[in-house]
């Protein structure tokens, strides 16, 4: 196949699905991924196209786009979302923090839902703006590039000054004993401001996540209102998370 159909093709791949895989790519149009490579790099040069690692994604989709682990676990992401969007109900107020379940959450939420969201996370903000009934309200502040998020002093303090009905809490570690823990402090002081704006703490943790411990304490286990993993709640992983008296969905 010539070189200008190939990249038709690609584009068109980008199109219907946002993103695409170089082997997968090589394999279906029956060259070399070292061919692919140079055409993903030629079509980045003329910014038809954004490279990332082992693909590429449409220009457009790169506001939304983290990093690898975005397609990581994206099954249990998916299914935690499904989950977490079922506690939702028009007329809320709630808070969504960053992370990729979180984005996979952002991404479940009915497009027919009236509510408002408050989040300090650019790509979940951007997600949003596809549901008309969502008033979307950015914290912003500095911006972290390589995750697209405000940190900082300010952010925090906007998020002292209000109250929401639930939080969705994005958690890299949890525990049945420390509760959730963060390892970046400029992030645990945003996520301590908005536990205490909310009535209610909803954790979104895959289930790799669970059992870790990182440096900075978010919140104890007495705090989290909700844990929502892929699992069911009766698998013996959850039980340590169930005797600490944490609700399981």
């Amino acid at each position: 196949m010539q070189k200008d159909k190939r990249q038709e093709v690609i584009l068109e791949k980008l199109q219907l699905e946002g993103k695409v895989v170089t082997l997968q790519l090589a394999e279906k149009l029956l060259v070399s991924e070292d061919t692919i490579r140079r055409d993903l790099n030629e079509m980045a040069q003329k910014g038809l196209l954004s490279k990332v690692h082992g693909g590429a994604i449409s220009s457009i989709q790169k506001l939304y786009y983290y990093n690898d682990n975005v397609v990581k676990n994206q099954e249990e992401k998916n299914r935690i979302a499904k989950k977490a969007s079922s506690l939702l109900q028009n007329g809320m107020t709630i808070i969504i923090s960053d992370g990729t379940t979180n984005l996979a959450f952002a991404r479940s939420i009915p497009k027919d839902l009236k509510a408002t969201v408050f989040t300090y996370c650019l790509p979940i903000a951007m997600e949003l703006t596809e549901h008309p009934g969502i008033e979307i309200i950015f914290l912003g502040g500095k911006i972290e590039k390589k995750s697209m998020v405000s940190l900082g002093n300010e952010v925090v303090n906007k998020f002292s000054n209000i109250h929401v009905d639930l939080c969705f809490l994005g958690t890299g570690s949890i525990g049945p004993l420390e509760g959730i823990t963060e390892g970046s402090y400029e992030v645990s002081l945003i996520k301590r401001a908005i536990i205490a704006a909310s009535d209610r703490v909803i954790s979104l943790a895959t289930s790799n996540k669970l059992g870790r411990r990182q440096p900075y304490t978010i919140c104890k286990p007495a705090e989290i209102g909700l844990l929502i993993t892929e699992l069911d709640p009766a698998d013996n992983k959850l039980s340590q998370f169930a005797e600490a008296g944490i609700q399981l969905r």
